[in-house]
């Protein structure tokens, strides 16, 4: 089965692989861009970049009523882990384990991560994705542009998945920057939209990635499915 990548609105993802589901962010009940609800999305396994509320979202209900399995930074596992989640899996940076559906390695993101609560969340991370079908996913999540981008794009990357939003994260002209050190084959943008503070033209932004690079764009809307 190929594996492909549902956007389920500002920064929350969902990855079908090899019989898995992957849920990145899930951000639903309280956001403005959300197409699903938490007690419908599957999970078989919850990747969380980082503590703000945006992106730790509904992972505890989630969790709990799926079972799935939260990776994410250790500092993070153990909060979870008091919020009553039952199977939780620490990482850290430049850190990979292997799993049922493939290996997540942990790296670099530059952003901020307190927990909903306030307490501390370590360090944010993105995600890189080396499935059992020999697709690699690099979702950058919430940050800002960073040189070591271009070692990642070493990996050969299927599909990277990446900021746009501005203000909090990456804008349009650095997004497309991390697209050239990247050198992706496909690329997604996210996180933008769903207030008007982020607000961007993303078919703009992905003529600017056709015009200027290798790389083909996928814009979706909320909902919308693409294939690794």
């Amino acid at each position: 089965m190929a594996t492909r990548v549902q956007w389920l609105g500002h920064a929350c993802l969902l990855v079908e692989t090899d019989g898995f589901n992957l849920l990145l962010d899930p951000f639903q009940t309280d956001s403005l861009a959300a197409v699903a609800k938490a007690s419908d999305v599957p999970a078989h396994f919850i990747l969380v970049s980082h503590g703000h509320e945006d992106h730790v979202g509904d992972t505890v209900a989630i969790a709990q009523r799926t079972e799935a399995t939260v990776v994410c930074n250790y500092e993070m596992s153990l909060w979870f882990q008091k919020q009553g989640v039952a199977k939780v899996h620490g990482q850290q940076h430049g850190g990979s384990h292997d799993f049922p559906f493939g290996k997540v390695k942990l790296t670099l993101a530059f952003h901020g991560s307190m927990m909903p609560d306030g307490s501390y969340g370590g360090n944010p991370c993105g995600f890189l994705l080396t499935l059992k079908d020999g697709k690699k996913i690099y979702a950058a999540a919430d940050t800002a542009l960073f040189g070591d981008m271009k070692l990642i794009g070493e990996e050969g990357i299927d599909l990277a998945i990446l900021p746009i939003g501005d203000n909090y994260t990456m804008g349009p002209d650095d997004a497309l920057r991390a697209v050239k050190l990247i050198e992706p084959r496909q690329v997604l943008p996210i996180h933008y939209d769903t207030w008007e503070l982020i607000h961007q033209d993303a078919a703009a932004w992905a003529a600017r990635v056709r015009k200027d690079t290798k790389t083909v764009p996928v814009v979706l809307k909320p909902g919308g499915w693409l294939t690794v």
